[in-house]
């Protein structure tokens, strides 16, 4: 089991929205609005898998960057 990184979220984050040519100042107040969502999200959700952080990220990540959540949800699918 892994421990929750915020860190590593963000950066991941971050990296979504840059590779969709986001500008860099939204990209990070993307990425640490939605880190703060899934902290909150996490405060009510003691035992979760990476999966269920990904879903979370993802759905609080379509409220601020569609497109970004799209790719972020998509990254993980091996076709």
């Amino acid at each position: 089991m892994e421990q929750f990184d915020r860190e590593k979220l963000h950066a991941s984050i971050v990296t979504v929205c840059l590779s969709i040519y986001t500008p860099e100042s939204q990209a990070e107040a993307t990425a640490h609005a939605v880190c703060d969502s899934v902290i909150a999200w996490l405060e009510q959700h003691p035992d979760v898998t990476s999966h269920d952080i990904r879903t979370i990220t993802t759905k609080h990540l379509k409220t601020y960057h569609p497109e970004a959540a799209y790719l972020y949800e998509q990254r993980y699918i091996i076709i």
